[in-house]
């Protein structure tokens, strides 16, 4: 009887499956179906012509929309967009430009070491007259980026305007593939900690991270800071070739898993190692996602490093990026999720689908599971990757906000353009600082400048009046208003002479003037005298005893994982006894 009930339960679930999968194929079809007609009667009767390129393509992204925020469509004339998403390269110059309000003009804000502009002589605050003869003037930032970019071995006549000099010179210039600085700094430090700044995982950069190893190594490296903060990923299989080179040949590295099999991939450490043993630390932030979380989370799992900073993004899905579609489309869809080591998923997000596109939802802290490291520390899924030990990152003042992203006056860029023209030369990146005299010009530059911005303590000041209006206690505590108003008055003197104030600007000032005499790599090698993440990396590993306990689980893990392994040897010895009691029960029957 029970061996028919089971057969009878098998039909029934078999047929369930092909009747469902009968309607959702039913439901594809219809649907089709209608949009055609629809299109067809819209090209038919609509009023006016319509753009069959442009109605079609807002509605595949629209569908996409639905979905989540990683599938994207390629048309055709966006294979140069399909290019630069999957290789980090595209065509151009190669410099950062910016909109310079006073100027009413874009200028040159960072050329990049050893591509066009930078061998064109090209220098920070450079401002763009034309390009090919076409006037730039009061163009926008989009507009003059696209006129700078076009096919590799194409040249363009460049017209520019030096500030410092007031000398206009046309320039002559050549585009080249432009691939982002992906391995900006690297070098060994004090104390023979080495330091990677990594930033993107495209195509071909595992090799030059290897290869910064093995240089670090053979100039006196003990010990490393592999810094993926604002790492937002990319090619996953060069993040597994980086785990290759710290882990043992072997090793279980990441699984992914899709609705259809030829999604799912197992990968494995394949070569052998640069060094297993090596103290390493690695930094993340919430800028950390997708193949650096993989990296770092693996590295975390397997306890061959110690996570630090803050918590990471939280991407654990996967995409193919080059799915074909005809007549040379692209789309790059979510196929699966990745599990880490230790078997689970960091994706923080679910996507509801909405008539309005998709909504994230955050995975709530409490409906996340326990999972263990290879040596039993406890971690968890659902949330991105969290620190071994957080550190948060220095907060930026308001006023340093507004004078580094928000200032209509271009103050900052003003005093840099006139240090630059004062400055023929400057000291190495690891030694420079902005000195007092030089902060002082800066803050006076501010004060005649104009500059103005909104005081936070302020803004929350008259949001309590408000409040205390509404509620009726303003005139109880009208005196104290008056005095707290009198005492945040907007000074901004007061605020450029504050203790931290200072600090943080003259910071920004520093990496700016680096990046202008000695690039990125400059600026990186700069910025780590005042990292206080990148100190704290430091002082870990010159602290052995405390690394190596930071990797091993805690007595409260080691008793919670013997008792999860009691239980499970209990339910297992049930679980027998009961099959076992039921073989007895069919041999009477």
């Amino acid at each position: 009887m029970r061996k028919i009930l089971i057969i009878a339960l098998t039909l029934l679930s078999l047929s369930m499956t092909a009747q469902n999968s009968s309607d959702h194929n039913f439901k594809v079809a219809k649907n089709l179906e209608i949009f055609n007609a629809a299109y067809k009667n819209l090209d038919l009767l609509y009023v006016d012509s319509i753009d069959a390129d442009e109605v079609v393509g807002t509605a595949i992204r629209s569908m996409l929309h639905s979905l989540d925020p990683y599938t994207e469509y390629y048309p055709e004339d966006k294979a140069g967009e399909y290019k630069q998403m999957l290789t980090g390269k595209y065509a151009g110059i190669g410099a950062v430009i910016s909109y310079s309000f006073t100027r009413k003009q874009v200028v040159i804000n960072e050329p990049y070491q050893g591509m066009p502009a930078a061998k064109a002589g090209l220098r920070k605050g450079d401002i763009i007259l034309s390009i090919d003869g076409e006037s730039m003037d009061g163009k926008m930032t989009p507009y003059v980026s696209d006129h700078l970019r076009g096919d590799a071995g194409t040249t363009m006549v460049l017209k520019v305007l030096r500030p410092s000099t007031g000398k206009k010179m046309t320039l002559k210039i050549q585009r080249e593939a432009i691939q982002l600085p992906y391995l900006p700094y690297y070098g060994v430090q004090k104390d023979g900690v080495g330091y990677i700044n990594y930033n993107q995982f495209v195509e071909g950069s595992a090799k030059d991270v290897r290869r910064a190893v093995l240089d670090m190594k053979n100039n006196g490296m003990t010990s490393l800071v592999l810094d993926l903060r604002g790492n937002g990923g990319g090619s996953v299989s060069e993040a597994i070739q980086i785990l290759n080179m710290f882990l043992p040949k072997g090793k279980h590295l990441l699984s992914m898993k899709g609705k259809v099999k030829n999604a799912n991939s197992e990968y494995k450490t394949t070569a052998e190692p640069i060094d297993t043993v090596m103290p390493i630390v690695v930094l993340v932030n919430e800028g950390t996602a997708s193949a650096s979380e993989i990296t770092s989370g693996a590295l975390q799992d397997l306890d061959r490093a110690v996570v630090m900073g803050t918590r990471t993004y939280g991407k654990g899905l996967v995409q193919v990026p080059n799915v074909p579609l005809p007549y040379a489309g692209k789309l790059k869809l979510t196929t699966a999720k990745y599990y880490i080591p230790s078997g689970r998923c960091i994706q923080a997000r679910k996507y509801k689908h909405t008539d309005n596109g998709y909504v994230a939802q955050e995975v709530a802290d409490s409906l996340t599971h326990e999972f263990r490291t290879a040596r039993g520390r406890i971690v968890r899924d659902g949330g991105g990757i969290k620190p071994d030990v957080e550190v948060k990152a220095d907060s930026l003042p308001n006023i340093a906000y507004y004078l580094e992203r928000a200032d209509t006056t271009d103050v900052m860029l003003n005093y840099e353009i006139d240090y630059m023209a004062s400055h023929p030369t400057v000291a190495k990146p690891a030694d420079f600082e902005v000195s007092e005299a030089d902060y002082e010009a800066f803050k006076q530059a501010v004060l005649k400048s104009g500059f103005t911005y909104d005081q936070i303590s302020e803004k929350y000041l008259k949001d309590l009046e408000d409040l205390a209006r509404f509620e009726g206690y303003y005139n109880d505590a009208k005196d104290e208003f008056e005095a707290l108003k009198k005492k945040l008055k907007h000074n901004i003197e007061k605020d450029l002479d504050y203790a931290y104030n200072k600090k943080k600007l003259k910071e920004i000032l520093a990496a700016d003037i680096m990046a202008a005499y000695y690039f990125e790599g400059g600026m990186i090698e700069n910025s780590l005298r005042y990292d206080n993440q990148y100190a704290e990396a430091v002082k870990l590993l010159t602290d052995k005893e405390r690394y190596e306990n930071l990797l091993q689980p805690t007595p409260e893990e080691e008793k919670t994982a013997a008792d999860s392994k009691k239980d499970s040897k209990k339910a297992a010895d049930k679980k027998t006894t009961d099959k076992n009691k039921g073989k007895s029960k069919d041999k009477k029957k």
